[in-house]
């Protein structure tokens, strides 16, 4: 065995025997789930509920999220199950900066050298491994290895490679910089337009009302589901398997349905949800604050 291989085999062995305990919290994240091809050049490579995906070009591939620290194994095993070389990836994107989506970044950028880019007002978030997060900065358990950013992103910017376009919105509320990946896709003649939504959830005691570290955070949310109710969607995908229903769906794939992902009702029935669930909780904590009371939590939706 080489050094290099001696070096990439210890990093991945780090990996799994120091993973954030926090992962333990919902088995689906570390569990493993079959790679496969979506629609075009973009695959899965995630598990059954960190969703990570490959975008596969002839001048190198795209990461889309590196989940757990732990994660990063996983990911490098199923890039070799699609017969696809993990030291091609080139370009390291993500969804939002918290751990569940970004602490395996760094292992990420050491075993493949990929560039890094994050959207500019999840920078320092990432930068500085969660400790300048506006709600989770105090949370040690929600920190994740500091990694250096090697292109800012801004809204509306494009990420190219090989021929392939992947364009960065910027839907924050959830984190300050959090990113709704778009790119369109060639299927049997056909081009489909997949949307890899950030996220749109209101997590337990976020304040939305009177929050001196994120003053705007009511006003992100209601920008972000203005922006995702005016993309076009065929394929709806997102950071969390659980927003697209990836494990009913694939399913459906599996058993030979190579539209299951072309899911446009579902993608607009989503976002209504999680808007309404975003008004209801903003209305609550609107009243409480007019009462001088303090509203209860939400119930836990995923990070």
């Amino acid at each position: 065995m080489t050094l290099q291989k001696l070096a990439v085999s210890l990093a991945l062995l780090a990996a799994l025997l120091f993973a954030t305990p926090l992962a333990a919290m919902d088995p689906a994240w570390t569990r493993p789930f079959p790679p496969f091809r979506i629609a075009g050049n973009l695959y899965y490579v995630g598990s059954a509920d960190l969703a990570s995906y490959l975008v596969v070009t002839p001048q190198g591939d795209i990461l889309i999220n590196s989940s757990l620290e732990s994660s990063v194994p996983l990911i490098r095993n199923s890039v070799r199950t699609l017969g696809f070389r993990f030291r091609d990836i080139k370009i390291l994107l993500i969804s939002h900066g918290h751990y569940d989506h970004c602490a395996g970044s760094a292992l990420v950028k050491q075993l493949t050298g990929a560039r890094y880019f994050v959207m500019d007002a999840d920078v320092p978030v990432v930068e500085s491994g969660g400790r300048d997060d506006f709600h989770y900065a105090a949370d040690k358990s929600m920190w994740f290895p500091p990694t250096h950013v090697d292109r800012v992103l801004h809204d509306g910017d494009q990420v190219r490679l090989g021929g392939t376009v992947l364009v960065a919105h910027l839907t924050a509320g959830h984190t300050k910089g959090t990113t709704t990946w778009t790119m369109d896709e060639t299927e049997a003649g056909r081009t489909l337009h997949a949307v890899i939504v950030g996220s749109p959830n209101v997590n337990p005691g976020y304040k939305l009302v009177g929050n001196t570290r994120y003053p705007r955070i009511a006003e992100d949310y209601a920008h972000q589901f203005q922006v995702l109710k005016s993309l076009p969607c065929d394929v709806f995908l997102g950071a969390h398997g659980g927003y697209f229903g990836l494990q009913q769906k694939y399913a459906r794939w599996k058993a030979g349905d190579r539209n299951a992902f072309i899911d446009p009702q579902g993608y607009r029935s989503y976002i209504d949800d999680r808007e309404q669930a975003f008004a209801a909780e903003l209305k609550q904590q609107s009243d409480a604050r007019r009462a001088g009371s303090h509203p209860q939590p939400p119930a836990p939706p995923p990070l």
